[in-house]
């Protein structure tokens, strides 16, 4: 027979064995199989025909035994038969074909399961052909699938994750498995989900804009003024019209901060009060109740210098005898 090997590459003297090997086949093979195997390897450098027979011989195996040996890695398609003989299959594209690629199932699930495969795996090679010019490290194939089943995401979103880092001039793990983390923060797992994100946070960069405008200020606001901007929008559902109404009120102060609007704003929140309407109708109701306790406060203090003029009798008496 003749043996053949996969993608053969100039290796010179030395045969090499990918660590798969050891990984996922060298513990569930019996010692003749591996030597049966690492023998054909080695000659498979070569082109060498070797018969069955001789094979025997050389290994100091019973026939039946290499014949069975043959037959067992054939089962794993490490070994594929040909007319003229074998190929040697490369190791590390079988299992990245067993990991990205669906088996053959019966059940439902089975089946949901394996179009869920093919589906990541397409996402996959998009990725590797799209943002690493389908040279991607095999390191990242085991690292996209853990962030697949992490996250949740689509397939979509997963594509959309690395055309994001890649346009950030970020591709590597660390930056992309953060802004995986945070669009999983946000509950970001159909491409819907993705697209309503990108929403929320176009505007409310237009509203960090248009506060820092409105208060006047020509530096760039810091992380804790962004954190209650983020709060007032994200946390409590107000828009521009409604936060804007706060910052009007610190039209007295000197140098209003954060603080003071985020409590003014947190009242409101407190009081249930959501729209601009609701917010102007509950200021001029206090502006009446102040004005009320203003005027009730006023006539009490009238009221009681009169008293005291009218029942200071002795006072009054003592001046006029004195006269």
């Amino acid at each position: 027979m003749k043996l053949e090997q996969k993608d053969n590459a100039l290796l010179f003297s030395s045969t090499n064995i990918p660590d798969v090997f050891f990984t996922e086949y060298f513990s569930q093979a019996t010692g003749d199989a591996i030597k049966v195997y690492l023998y054909l390897l080695f000659l498979s450098k070569y082109d060498k025909e070797i018969k069955l027979n001789d094979l025997s011989k050389k290994l100091a195996l019973p026939l039946p035994v290499i014949q069975d040996s043959i037959k067992y890695w054939e089962d794993l398609n490490v070994i594929i038969k040909k007319n003229t003989g074998y190929i040697i299959n490369n190791l590390q594209e079988i299992e990245l074909y067993n990991l990205y690629s669906p088996k053959v199932a019966l059940s439902t699930d089975q089946i949901e399961n394996n179009k869920k495969s093919m589906s990541r795996a397409k996402a996959i090679e998009d990725i590797n052909n799209s943002f690493f010019q389908g040279i991607m490290s095999p390191a990242w194939y085991a690292d996209i699938n853990l962030w697949f089943n992490n996250y949740s995401f689509d397939e979509q979103v997963m594509i959309a994750l690395f055309r994001y880092c890649f346009e950030k001039s970020a591709l590597h793990k660390n930056y992309v498995r953060a802004v995986a983390e945070a669009w999983y923060q946000n509950n970001i797992k159909t491409f819907n989900d993705l697209d309503l994100y990108y929403e929320k946070q176009d505007k409310l960069n237009k509203l960090k804009k248009s506060v820092t405008k409105k208060l006047g200020l020509t530096r760039a606001l810091t992380q804790y003024e962004e954190a209650y901007i983020e709060k007032w929008y994200l946390d409590y559902g107000y828009s521009l019209d409604v936060i804007d109404l706060a910052l009007k009120k610190t039209t007295s102060k000197t140098n209003p901060s954060f603080d003071y609007i985020d409590k003014i704003i947190s009242d409101w929140n407190d009081r249930n009060l959501k729209s601009p309407n609701d917010i102007q109708n509950f200021l001029l109701e206090l502006k009446n109740k102040n004005k009320k306790v203003k005027e009730l406060e006023k006539k009490a203090n009238y009221q009681n210098y009169d008293q005291r003029a009218f029942t200071d009798f002795d006072s009054l008496y003592a001046n006029k005898q004195e006269a």
